[in-house]
């Protein structure tokens, strides 16, 4: 009798690859259920743009053309009080931009699971409602394993810094845990443990290079908002401020970033749905406990 094939890992892009499908055949729905959230963040972020285009239009209209060492250093030792938000506001809406980044998280994993099950409803509208839901109920446990996901990575780097990078990616399924499979609290992170058991580095690879990619990405969405920006500034110091025009920039940047989020959450999902079918085939794999003495004793005929 052959044995029956046990299941095999993905490449790192072909989880990428089939991420961008679940996207795209879902479209509507992660555009109903983030584009709240990009609202608010974008309202968060208008502060620190407006800090910043008042620095450049103060830069710019000084009429320093060769700028300098010394030129650099007074726009940076200018006085802060005329800055039109104070530090302590920008602090307090960056809090308020993690806990809606944090949200972001829980709301695209409560989609891509409806999505897994192959729940849906009728229309977009609906089934945008059906995930907040969801989610809803979702936000002390999915928050509290957040947190200990946190406090664990902490504690590593701390000790040293592989602890904390091991932590890190024993850790990474604890979230798609509490949404996909129902686990809680300390059950989430070891099941998440449980689920790379054999095949840690070959995991490891695989989130090494979503992270990567997702940095990468970062990297060109980050120096494209500073390019934005500094032409944003340049247009102020002749025409004033452009609200409309920072608002806009804005919400482009945030919209990028969490459907990047989603993106790659996407992508690990595929990963976790193919190493809980690899955990659920080697339990099936597993030898049976042997009987006791007395059972098999008991068991034989007379």
């Amino acid at each position: 009798m052959i044995p029956q094939q046990q299941p095999r890992l993905k490449s790192s892009f072909i989880y990428l690859a089939n991420a961008v499908r679940d996207l795209t055949s879902n479209w509507e729905t992660f555009a109903l259920t983030l584009t709240p959230l990009a609202l608010v963040a974008a309202l968060c972020l208008m502060p620190d743009a407006l800090n910043l285009q008042h620095e450049l239009m103060r830069f710019f209209s000084s009429g320093v053309h060769n700028v300098g060492v010394r030129e650099v250093q007074l726009i940076k030792e200018g006085p802060q009080a005329n800055l039109p938000f104070s530090p302590w506001q920008t602090r307090l809406l960056h809090l308020i931009i993690l806990l809606l980044t944090l949200g972001v998280n829980l709301v695209v994993l409560c989609a891509l699971s409806r999505i897994r099950a192959g729940v849906r409803e009728n229309n977009p509208l609906g089934e945008a409602r059906a995930v907040y839901r969801r989610a809803w109920k979702l936000i002390g446990p999915f928050s509290w394993v957040f947190l200990l996901q946190v406090l664990t990575v902490i504690v590593g780097l701390v000790l040293l810094v592989i602890p904390g990078a091991l932590a890190y990616i024993w850790l990474y399924f604890a979230q798609y845990a509490v949404v996909m499979d129902n686990q809680r609290s300390w059950p989430a992170l070891l099941f998440s443990r449980e689920l790379m058991r054999g095949r840690f580095f070959a995991v490891a690879m695989r989130i090494v290079v979503f992270l990567a990619v997702w940095s990468g990405f970062n990297s060109w969405t980050g120096g494209a908002f500073v390019l934005v920006s500094w032409t944003l500034g340049i247009i102020g110091a002749v025409t004033g401020f452009l609200w409309a025009g920072i608002f806009a920039a804005d919400l482009l940047a945030t919209c990028v970033g969490y459907a990047t989020i989603a993106f790659f959450f996407a992508a690990g999902a595929r990963l976790y749905e193919d190493l809980n079918q690899l955990r659920r085939a080697r339990q099936e794999l597993a030898p049976a406990p042997s009987l006791a003495p007395t059972e098999a004793l008991g068991a034989r005929p007379s």
